[in-house]
């Protein structure tokens, strides 16, 4: 089966037989503890540390949130690898948003880090509608930054331009109000939660959790530029600790540059992926006793200037022959590009999530303790909406250029190291193919002289800027944003944006803030995938040699210096006080009649002489801690059981003899229980429940349990019931040997 290409990269020939059927037919509207971790490590927290400096006479007012984001987990595609095969079945981990206020009597700022693919457009627009029917001006584009965590096992279908809905079946409106929900409820909890605190900032450097995955792309930056820096991946963790005025912690908020890619393309299940791990552990930790992390302490792991940053560290390799991959268009000899793949550092796709996900953990905990930097000073805001695909950039005194129409490059169809494409595409493509170029010219034309010329050297596979059926294929209007806190700087970034390409808007925004005596020794951080997704940003260099990153860059080789421009401009005003002054830009559209390619749900139908949440496979009556524990039951489609943030699909439970009562230990949000569905044939499916025992399991007797609901039909409409099922009781043991 061919693989497909990474961060939204489908396949070149799934894309176009999917555009021959948009053309050919139309479209119809409307359509608690963790396994093998070393738990003193984890129970042996230590104390907050008492504030180094009197509190400040104006503390700021700051609010924590999270909420539960996540959507349908059976039968929707989920988002990242655009793999059309890739579709959710079962629940690895939970997804979550989580918010943090922070004001300073005048002004306010809001940062929401939501472990989903990437923010999209509508989602945003759809967020900030809802904000504005509950508060009114209070939360607005300027104050609010919604940033994705880019895990690559989130839900899909919450996208306006067409390109992406083409990849998520459409406009899915269950997954898409379960994110707006969870985000707004983030939000909602943060405001409701707001008391006086402080803030204090700490940095510093995670080694071994990442490496380059166009490390050609990255030599071809100036070798001058490239000698100030020691690595050619961003190493560095930059930590906010928000405490209340008694120092007892609130939150907890950092960033790190890495793909959340540790899941791959096989996974079917919903999973937070390394990033999400990393907050869970901390939550864990700081929320003692309670499940998956929930209480009143909140986590959050941002993602930051990770475009080329991969989490499987062993690299690439050759999966049919062992040999390394081509180092310049990752390809094999045999197998060509599909065979190439990056592993790593695991086993498996879970212990690398485990692995990577537990090192940020470690290092946050670490910079978490020992922060002592104080954030003082005003809270600021600064947004603009800009016209992408028409930004006249001044290079030099002398010379400009301009930005271009959205296109998409052949390399772009041969994906990465961490997912590759298909077919005869390779990365580092500076020449078109006139196979594939006949096909293209045939089903959605020619790119026009000026796309091609603004793109040299890309090569155009889809002129997406130029294809506006049923909707425009890419967006034009996009975000730009900066909010600052004291000292700190954060930069909402609308997409992924690679290791160099950061480190230049990082100076950048730095060199202007710094002009002003208010802001001294600023901090800047990147913030990757907000309020729109535009696909990749690399630098000027790196564009010439066309590798995924860069043939997805997608207004033209430009598209680095005209975002540095304007977050020049954007934090220009926040340092001389005058972000009234701003015009606005203009703004992004909102369709209507969005399509949707997903189709209900069938009757969920059961083996003769069953019913649902019967077990078919039952557990064995003794495990050993470390060991498997594994049911499977009679199941309808997840789908039928509607809006289940807050809710679970699976319990593990134990037996209290004193009470003789049964607690629940797991639920489906917690890292050691995997929940399978499993799609039949005929509209009938079953529900595999794994516990993975860790070896801090409380020997006893347990059972597990599996809820859901299943659609029947009368003679009028469809009937959804609810159900469950619980497994045999089994005993779980420190050996085998004691009972």
């Amino acid at each position: 089966m061919a693989r497909k290409a990474v961060c939204c990269g489908l396949s070149s020939l799934e894309l176009l037989f999917m555009v021959l059927f948009l053309l050919m037919t139309g479209i119809t509207v409307g359509l608690i503890t963790v396994l093998a971790i070393n738990l003193n490590s984890h129970t042996q927290e230590p104390e907050e540390p008492t504030p180094s400096v009197k509190p400040p006479e104006n503390p700021y007012l700051i609010g924590v949130g999270r909420a539960d984001c996540t959507g349908p987990v059976g039968d929707v595609p989920l988002m990242g690898y655009a793999n059309l095969e890739q579709i959710a079945g079962g629940i690895h981990t939970r997804l979550f948003s989580r918010a943090f206020i922070v004001d300073d009597s005048s002004r306010r700022v809001v940062f929401v880090s939501a472990e989903i693919g990437m923010v999209s457009q509508r989602l945003r627009l759809e967020v900030l509608k809802e904000l504005e029917l509950k508060y009114g001006d209070l939360y607005r584009q300027d104050n609010v930054v919604l940033s994705g965590t880019h895990t690559h096992s989130g839900l899909a279908g919450y996208f306006q331009y067409t390109l992406f809905m083409i990849t998520s079946k459409g406009y899915i409106k269950p997954s898409i109000q379960a994110i707006v929900n969870g985000i707004v409820k983030s939000i909602d909890l943060a405001h409701r939660n707001m008391r006086p605190g402080r803030i204090f900032m700490n940095k510093g450097e995670l080694l071994d959790n990442t490496r380059n995955r166009s490390p050609h792309s990255y030599m071809n930056n100036p070798e001058e530029e490239r000698k100030r820096y020691k690595y050619d991946t961003d190493k560095q963790v930059v930590t906010l600790k928000f405490t209340d005025l008694d120092g007892d912690g609130m939150g907890m908020l950092s960033s790190f540059a890495v793909h959340s890619v540790s899941m791959h393309e096989t996974n079917q299940m919903v999973s937070s992926d390394n990033l999400g791990y990393a907050a869970y552990l901390f939550e864990q930790d700081k929320n003692t006793g309670s499940l998956s992390g929930k209480g009143p302490f909140v986590a959050a792991m941002a993602s930051a200037n990770s475009g080329d940053v991969s989490p499987n560290t062993r690299g690439p390799y050759c999966i049919n022959t062992g040999e390394r991959c081509d180092y310049l268009n990752s390809s094999c000899p045999i197998g060509g590009n599909e065979m190439c793949l990056a592993f790593g550092p695991g086993k498996d796709m879970f212990e690398s999530t485990r692995i990577i996900g537990e090192n940020i953990y470690r290092k946050t905990k670490e910079l978490y303790s020992s922060a002592e930097q104080e954030l003082h000073g005003s809270v600021y805001a600064a947004h603009q909406w800009v016209n992408m695909t028409d930004v006249t950039v001044q290079l030099n005194s002398t010379h400009s250029a301009k930005t271009c129409k959205p296109a998409l490059g052949h390399s772009f169809a041969a994906g990465t190291t961490d997912g590759g494409g298909a077919l005869n595409f390779t990365q580092a493509s500076v020449e078109g193919d006139p196979f594939w170029d006949g096909i293209r010219d045939a089903l959605v034309g020619v790119p026009s002289q000026e796309t091609q010329d603004c793109h040299v050297p890309k090569p155009i596979l889809f002129n997406t800027g130029e294809m506006n059926w049923p909707f425009p294929w890419h967006p034009a209007i996009v975000d730009v944003q900066i909010i600052t806190i004291g000292s700190l700087a954060i930069v909402a970034v609308p997409g992924e944006v690679t290791t160099m390409s950061g480190r230049r808007i990082r100076e950048a925004v730095k060199q202007e803030l710094e002009t002003q005596n208010a802001f001294t020794n600023t901090e800047v951080v990147v913030a990757g995938l907000c309020n729109v997704y535009t696909h990749y940003i690399t630098t000027y260099e790196e564009y010439q040699v066309q590798r995924y990153e860069a043939a997805s860059t997608i207004y033209g080789p430009h598209t680095l210096s005209a975002y540095i421009q304007h977050f020049r401009g954007l934090a220009r005003a926040i340092a001389q006080g005058n972000v009234g002054e701003l015009p606005k830009g203009p703004e992004p559209p909102f369709f209507s009649k969005l399509f949707s390619l997903l189709p209900d749900p069938p009757v969920d139908r059961k083996p003769e002489n069953t019913t649902f949440g019967q077990v078919l496979q039952q557990v064995d009556p003794l495990y050993k801690v470390g060991g498997v524990a594994s049911v499977t039951f009679v199941a309808g489609n997840p789908r039928n059981s509607g809006d289940m943030r807050d809710k679970t699909f699976i319990t593990v439970e134990k037996f209290h003899n004193t009470t003789s009562t049964w607690d629940i230990v797991h639920t489906d949000a917690s890292w050691e229980t995997r929940f399978h569905w499993m799609k039949g044939s005929g509209g009938q499916s079953n529900a595999t429940v794994d516990w993975h025992i860790p070896l801090s399991a409380q020997p006893g007797t347990y059972r597990i349990r599996h809820f859901g609901h299943f659609k029947q039909r009368n003679i009028i409409t469809s009937v959804i019931t609810s159900y469950e099922g619980t497994s045999e009781v089994f005993r779980v043991t420190k050996s085998l040997y004691s009972i």
